[in-house]
């Protein structure tokens, strides 16, 4: 069993940087995929960047040039440093795991663990 949770969420000024961390234990996450999703009210959770076990990344195109996503599997944690923040980023933020990978990435069905959620809130 895989447990994932979440840190590094609050509130900052459009424009602001912060940087969420998904600490997982269980097991090692070397060869999983790994992914950030977030879900703002009343909406769908919707896919924000994946990174492949073997470290191709990649994002949803409302946060290209923004948002990076990066892991360490030796510390068996993944990251994703957001810079220039925006208030339609406000949103819970989910990590996520997929033991086998499939290539559909955005597609949260294909995701076999999940964190709890941080939550991010840029005001303008």
């Amino acid at each position: 069993q895989v447990q994932l949770e979440e840190s590094g969420g609050g509130l900052v000024q459009a424009g602001g940087s912060l940087r969420l961390s998904c600490a997982a234990s269980g097991r090692t996450l070397s060869n999983y995929d790994m992914g950030w999703f977030r879900q703002a009210p009343g909406k769908e959770r919707e896919f924000v960047a994946t990174i492949t076990w073997n470290g191709n990344t990649y994002y949803v195109d409302s946060v290209k040039g923004r948002f990076t996503i990066s892991r360490d599997n030796a510390k068996i944690t993944l990251y994703l440093q957001m810079n220039n923040l925006k208030p339609e980023d406000t949103a819970v933020y989910y990590c996520a795991a997929m033991v086998y990978s499939s290539g559909t990435y955005a597609n949260p069905g294909t995701y076999d663990y999940w964190g709890q959620g941080t939550q991010v809130t840029v005001s303008s």
